[in-house]
């Protein structure tokens, strides 16, 4: 009998054992893809086969591939020369007649470990001690398994390192290994992954393997999400020259980024190809034309594009209902939507978390909080669980209108449900609470977050100094601005101009101007609101004359002055007893259109 041995086996190239009874003789016929043996009669042994890669090696790789092909580790009857066997027990290598016996199988034992170990180093994440091992692995003479090299390759492309990803590309291809068309795929989605598209069309274009339709897809989304639509185009004309035809998530792409770039109509003309060519649309792709008509704000026409779908050969799911659900609220058509809603719902459409969002943040907006607890209490009969987006409308809605208590109860009920709140639930109720001028719960609150697992942003830090400030508690708020600090998050200019304005309503106008210089140091410039904040502090303190310099720095600056920064000056200087010279600038700024007649009206009553 003749046993066929193949030498492509599975990719991650383990071993295969096989029990075989052969005919007398033994010999190794090797082509393109497979070896041939024919052993001694009713002899037991064990093949051991080793996949050293896909496709034909190189030339110089040839011979040691033939050597460590076939390997029988097994318990042997010996031969006699009439062909029967004899007793004795012993360990027999079935290899071809060239080479030392034991040094061969030295080294296919030894490759095969050292793919092994590259494995576990891949798997374990230690990436720069598995280059490493690549490296000394092809400098040894051994080749590389494909599937643990394009784990590497992917590992580097994950933490940024695409240059690191290339070189082990490099050196598998010159090891004799040969790359297949995932380990180049990984590379070309690293690459567009980290925004380096010339360089991911480097690599289509020196490819060792022909690119397959996802190795055009990942390309053509990269350009196609940086604007290149026309670029796009060229890469898919290169795709058909080279007989690899487009996909339905090609003709997506590419319809997606037409509606954004040019409008629905030509987008159309694309699906019109996408059809003659025996491609055939799917739910996403008529998702992405809906979307862009909605956009057009044609929201007619996508309710009839909605209800042609099943025409088309396609029924409308979940995302194509909430695109024109969005759309419908954010135009106002409440009365449709809640019809959209129902006809979902006889249709067996089931509604998802995102549905019921959008209706709620809808009536949220309206101020109908009633009505927006209703759709909420309902989720869960629909098989919905609410989530952080869910309860945010309803916490600010409550905020908006002033009722705290009901903002709070609501956390607390969103608690109790296993709804964790994000840091926009508690950015929504920190501003609420210090605009309230409840302050001291906001830092509460804000002192607690950090155990609750939720960080603060520095818009969280932003609105607290803010509440503290206003309320006179400026000192509260620098120290908080250095537990910032310390947390690694850097104050900007609103941070600072909260501060300043404080410190210049406490009249400590000279711990303002300290900060205001702070701010220069640090290379933050300062706004309006700055450069006011420091002028009214002076001129509360009687100083208008260095009111009047900050004023001139401002402009030299480039910041223009706005309209309360020349009221702040005029009621400075009337504050020094000059009411008469103050009336007339103020007036002479009135006629210049400075300064508008309401606030001269305004400004005077003060004087």
């Amino acid at each position: 009998m003749d046993l066929f041995v193949p030498t492509s086996q599975t990719h991650e190239g383990f071993c295969s054992f096989h029990r075989a009874v052969s005919s007398i003789g033994a010999r190794v016929c090797s082509d393109s893809s497979s070896v041939n043996l024919f052993l001694g009669h009713k002899t037991g042994f064990l093949v051991l086969s080793v996949d050293y890669g896909r496709g034909l090696r190189k030339e110089k790789r040839f011979r040691k591939e033939i050597r460590n092909c076939v390997c029988s580790v097994s318990k042997v009857e010996s031969f006699s020369s009439n062909g029967r066997s004899s007793n004795s027990e012993k360990t027999q290598l079935v290899l071809p007649s060239f080479g030392s016996q034991q040094e061969n199988s030295s080294q296919s034992f030894e490759e095969f470990e050292s793919n092994n170990h590259l494995r576990r180093l891949v798997r374990n994440g230690e990436l720069e001690e598995g280059f490493k091992h690549l490296v000394s692995m092809v400098y040894r003479g051994d080749i590389p398994d494909i599937i643990p090299c394009t784990s590497l390759i992917r590992g580097f492309c994950r933490t940024g390192k695409t240059k690191k990803a290339t070189r082990v590309m490099e050196i598998l291809e010159e090891s004799g290994a040969v790359p297949d068309v995932i380990t180049y795929n990984v590379l070309i989605s690293g690459y567009c992954k980290s925004g380096e598209i010339e360089e991911a069309l480097n690599v289509l274009d020196r490819m060792s393997v022909a690119p397959d339709v996802v190795t055009y897809n990942t390309i053509l989304r990269s350009l196609c999400d940086s604007g290149k639509l026309k670029q796009a185009m060229e890469v898919l004309d290169r795709q058909m020259q080279r007989e690899c035809y487009p996909d339905v998530i090609t003709y997506t792409i590419l319809i997606e980024a037409t509606c954004k770039e040019s409008g629905v109509g030509k987008a159309m003309k694309l699906l019109d190809e996408m059809r003659n060519k025996g491609c055939k649309p799917d739910v996403v792709t008529y998702n992405v034309l809906i979307n862009g008509i909605c956009k057009e704000g044609r929201l007619n026409e996508a309710i009839k594009f909605l209800n042609s779908m099943p025409s088309y050969g396609c029924q409308p799911n979940v995302i194509t209902h909430n695109i024109i659900l969005r759309s419908m609220c954010s135009t106002g058509r409440w009365m449709d939507a809640e019809k959209l809603l129902t006809e979902m719902l006889r249709k067996g459409c089931s509604p998802s978390v995102v549905t019921f969002n959008i209706l709620i943040n809808f009536l949220c907006r309206k101020g109908l909080l009633g009505r927006a607890i209703d759709m909420l209490e309902k989720m869960p009969k629909h098989g919905c669980t609410p989530n952080s987006l869910s309860y945010n409308p309803l916490l600010h809605g409550f905020c908006k209108e002033k009722k705290m208590e009901r903002a709070i109860e609501y956390l607390e009920i969103m608690v109790s449900r296993g709804c964790y709140p994000d840091i926009v639930t508690y950015n929504t109720l920190l501003t609420a609470l210090c605009r309230d001028g409840k302050v001291d719960i906001a830092v509460e609150i804000l002192n607690q977050l950090g155990k609750k697992g939720c960080s603060p942003v520095l818009i969280t830090y932003n609105a607290v100094i803010d509440g503290l400030s206003k309320v006179g508690k400026t000192e509260r708020a620098i120290k908080l601005l250095g537990e910032m600090r310390e947390k690694g998050l850097q104050p900007d200019i609103i941070t600072y101009s909260t501060l300043v304005g404080g410190l210049s309503r406490e009249g400590k106008v000279e711990d303002a101007i300290e900060f205001f210089y702070d701010l220069k140091k640090l290379g933050v410039k300062p706004n309006a609101i700055t450069y006011n904040a420091i002028m009214l502090g002076l001129c509360k303190a009687r100083e208008t004359a260095r009111a009047i310099d900050f004023l001139a720095d401002m402009v030299s600056k480039g910041c223009k002055p706005t309209e309360a920064t020349y009221t702040i000056l005029v009621e400075g200087i009337a504050y020094q007893g000059l009411a008469k010279e103050a009336l007339w600038l103020l007036n002479e700024l009135c006629s210049r259109g400075v300064v508008k007649k309401s606030s001269v009206d305004q400004v005077v009553v003060k004087m």
